[in-house]
């Protein structure tokens, strides 16, 4: 998530002990039996990084190593992309790019419509999935989110605001650009191109009709004019991390949805839920200004107002902001399918969504983060059980409705000595005070309209801007990225995974659940630091070569491979000691299994770092998020979010520096060896 939208605001009002404080008093138990906290690193540092993951499984041990094949690359800070030797990287699918002849090409004066941007690729591209078609690997479905948008580079002159209102137009093309893009692409010739006017090129807005499933849908919560039975609602909203699922759809997070909403109610009397999602009087981008526009249909503008002004929720747009907030699930090989929230999994500021190791005849448990600071780790448990037949149904919005609506929502509670416990939210869990989580929230649904305060009535562990979460393909480990938190200060304690004030590097967590048990075991993977830095700070050891901070995207391909992005905050100034030496990147590892290693980490320390590498950097001020590959790990897709110079005019080669200035645009860079070979290795 782009820092340029993050809620800055700390609205977990909780005083469970944070992640940080829970470590730190793990490390300095152990340090004083050791007699420094080099030592205690020292002892808690995994054996070694294993190839292939390092898993349990005889037979996985037994798989032929692999190793990466490519120098770490130096640190950069250019209008360019940088990658290995032997590597090239071109442009795809770049903001405005038509998906068909409905859309015009897109003009670098920001001159393009909102009918344009409605057939065309959107803004502030994110997550993202490659989908084959027939298992190919030159030939797929290219699934991407648009977080969020760049007023200033979409309009021509930027936003305009005439008597306290925005114009129709701007607002629709505004809406238009977020959401989620499906793109048919296919390679020739050594080269991706999408394929224009596919029928599989479609696009979902924060105007497209989607609908309600899970404990939430056609309940009071979500019944508006739009939808007086509260099955449907128009758009999804700020879309940054993804995962997908194994019957072959795609989930969409939304993220910071809830500051696209206004409601003008004196703070004192905001739902419960408002207050914990940070709702406030005016909205991010003053969509709700363009209520009573001549043009106006059904209330597209004025559901952004969720002020209560009438006798029921089916007469104003009280309800629009509850049917926001959760994973969405999107068929990209039906383009006739209709995308579903899945509100069973809970309605926070969702980042990422893995699902655990499938076994069959047990049930599928989903993670993910709630990217804000001092928020939670969650993971929904399906009621039904896996039968691998799913994998081939082409109903597959129905398979989802199998797993995705019935199961159970838990929120982590981390201890110091590594092992964790997955709180369950239900009506009869009991609440640090003694009382039923029932007795405060009166039926499912409002607890999960209130995700966030039914994970602090329980005492689950507050963590630092929780954000993606990925599965090792053979051992089951689950990682966690946690950005960073630049507001622990003296009133809310140091991070003892980077223990310091105004902790700025972030770290990897991972875990692995034991079977049939709301228990399980965690550790430090990696420390976000500054190569300069004290022993304290990096307690990773991490050299010019792959230092890093604020990672963030996460993926793992089949083979093992993990890969970590970065959102270091550029675009909020080079403020830490790793955006003062390099741009935004994305490293490679290949991890050892959880079972491998001893205490809480780090895993990856001094005698170890050097298998961490850095794969790619990105141009200046851009975010690097989103990862997929082919089936043959030929191809890399990730993108590069608000560049502030890039990419260079008349050319599609990623590597090139911008000459002069451009109109910048969020892309996808594909990645391929020049001798079309697997990548990394």
């Amino acid at each position: 998530m782009s820092k340029f939208i993050t809620d800055k605001i700390v609205r977990n009002p909780s005083d469970t002990p944070a992640f940080s404080e829970i470590l730190e008093r793990s490390l300095s138990r152990r340090a004083i039996m050791r007699g420094s906290l080099n030592a205690a690193l020292a002892s808690m540092a995994g054996l070694s990084l294993a190839a292939c993951g390092g898993s349990d499984n005889d037979d996985d041990n037994a798989a032929t190593p692999i190793k990466l094949a490519f120098d770490s690359l130096p640190n950069s800070m250019t209008d360019a992309c940088v990658v290995p030797a032997g590597y090239t990287a071109h442009v795809l699918g770049a903001w405005g790019t038509p998906l068909n002849d409905k859309a015009r090409a897109w003009d670098k004066d920001g001159k393009n419509t909102s009918e344009d941007l409605l057939h065309s690729t959107g803004m502030h591209h994110d997550g993202m999935h490659y989908f084959p078609l027939n298992g190919s690997s030159t030939e797929g479905l290219l699934v991407v989110n648009h977080e969020y948008i760049d007023e200033n580079a979409l309009h021509p002159n930027g936003p305009t605001l005439l008597n306290g209102k925005r114009p129709a137009e701007e607002v629709r093309k505004e809406i238009n650009a977020h959401g989620v893009a499906v793109m048919h692409i296919r390679k020739s010739n050594g080269r991706w191109d999408i394929v224009k006017n596919s029928q599989y090129n479609r696009r979902f807005t924060s105007a497209t009709p989607m609908n309600l499933a899970g404990p939430v849908a056609g309940t009071d919560w979500v019944k508006t004019p739009f939808s007086p039975n509260g099955s449907q609602v128009r758009g999804t909203n700020n879309n940054c991390g993804n995962g997908y699922t194994p019957w072959g759809t795609y989930l969409t997070a939304e993220e910071n949805w809830a500051f696209i909403f206004a409601n003008t109610t004196a703070a004192a009397e905001l739902p419960a839920h408002q207050t914990r999602l940070g709702v406030g009087a005016t909205g991010r981008y003053g969509w709700e200004t363009a209520a009573g526009d001549a043009s106006e249909v059904g209330g597209e503008f004025s559901r952004f107002n969720i002020t209560p002004s009438a006798n029921s929720a089916t007469q104003d747009w009280r309800n629009e902001i509850n049917a926001f907030g959760y994973m969405v699930e999107i068929d990209p090989y039906n383009p006739n399918s209709v995308a579903t929230k899945r509100t069973a999994l809970g309605r926070f500021a969702h980042e990422g969504c893995a699902y655990s190791k499938l076994e069959a005849g047990k049930p599928i448990a989903f993670y993910s983060g709630d990217d804000s600071r001092f928020e939670y780790l969650y993971r929904f448990v399906t009621e039904a059980v896996w039968d691998p037949a799913d994998a081939n149904r082409t109903d597959r919005l129905a398979v989802g409705d199998k797993y995705l609506n019935r199961g159970t929502l838990y929120v982590a509670r981390f201890s110091e000595d590594g092992v964790g416990e997955w709180l369950p939210l239900t009506l009869d869990s009991v609440g640090k005070d003694g009382r039923k989580l029932g007795e405060v929230y009166g039926s499912i649904e409002e607890i999960i309209i209130n995700t966030r305060g039914a994970a602090d009535f329980v005492g689950a562990t507050p963590m630092d801007r929780p954000e993606w979460t990925v599965t090792h393909p053979t051992n089951g480990d689950i990682y966690l990225t946690l950005t960073n938190n630049s507001r622990r200060n003296a009133s809310t304690g140091t991070n003892a995974a980077n223990p310091r004030l105004n902790n700025v590097n972030g770290h990897i967590i991972r875990w692995h659940d034991e079977s049939n048990s709301t228990r399980f075991r965690w550790d430090i993977f990696v420390y976000g630091s500054d190569a300069a830095a004290d022993a304290d700070t990096n307690r990773s050891g991490l050299t010019e070569f792959n230092q890093l901070a604020s990672p963030d995207g996460l993926g793992f391909d089949e083979r093992g491979i993990l890969w970590i992005q970065t959102d270091n905050g550029i675009d909020g100034g080079r403020n830490n000691a790793v955006a003062q030496s390099t741009n935004d990147q994305m490293l490679a590892v290949i991890p050892n299994a959880l079972a491998d290693s001893t205490g809480t980490g780090p895993v990856i320390n001094a005698s170890n770092q050097a298998e961490l590498k850095r794969f790619f950097v990105g141009p200046n001020e851009a975010e690097i998020t989103g990862f997929a590959c082919t089936p043959d790990y030929s191809t890399i897709f990730l993108n590069v979010q608000h560049p502030s110079n890039w990419p260079a005019y008349d050319t599609s080669d990623a590597t090139v520096a911008t000459s002069g200035t451009v109109r910048p645009r969020s892309s996808t860079v594909v990645i391929q060896r020049a001798d079309g070979g697997p990548i990394g290795v």
